[in-house]
């Protein structure tokens, strides 16, 4: 698996796929900030599920990301970070091209020096409780929209758009 060239608009995909019926091209809500040395990233899609809670989150970071992009579904939490500083360098030491959170990360300037795209939807101080609870590679759903492993994720300045197949713009 590897990642995609970064020769992409989303722009230029939303004008492409604008018309795209099948539910195969999706775009999420522009709800999530920029925390990663990296603004633009794609990648095939690698799932976790988890509430306040970023044992799954650890374990993906720390295996090899061969090019994918991390999406969590925190289930919109601004009560526990899910991602900080030592899983960031994670991510990027592990190839992972990037790491979309729906919920919180931690150690902001230590994440924006990561050389891994990161987007959340805040910062909070507060770590995660380690239960040992979540689900790995699942279905999951980011501010409504389903976001399934094996998927293509592609992240700019613009926004976040999802796809089931690899896109190029037209």
């Amino acid at each position: 698996m590897t990642s995609t060239p970064m020769a992409f608009a989303t722009c230029d995909l939303c004008d492409a796929h604008k018309q795209d019926a099948s539910g195969d091209f999706r775009v999420l809500p522009p709800v999530f900030r920029d925390f990663g040395a990296v603004r633009r990233f794609a990648g095939q899609v690698s799932t976790v599920k988890c509430h306040e809670d970023n044992t799954l989150v650890k374990a993906a970071v720390d295996s090899p990301g061969e090019g994918r992009v991390l999406v969590v579904d925190g289930g919109a939490s601004l009560r526990r970070a899910l991602l900080g500083g030592n899983l960031g360098a994670a991510a990027a030491r592990n190839g992972w091209a990037g790491v979309l959170i729906d919920g919180c990360v931690r150690d902001v300037a230590e994440l924006a020096a990561c050389a891994v795209g990161i987007r959340a939807l805040a910062p909070m101080p507060l770590p995660t409780e380690k239960r040992q609870e979540g689900q790995r590679d699942v279905p999951v759903q980011v501010q409504g929209v389903w976001v399934r492993p094996g998927d293509w994720l592609y992240a700019d300045e613009d926004g976040v758009v999802v796809s089931a197949r690899p896109l190029h713009a037209a």
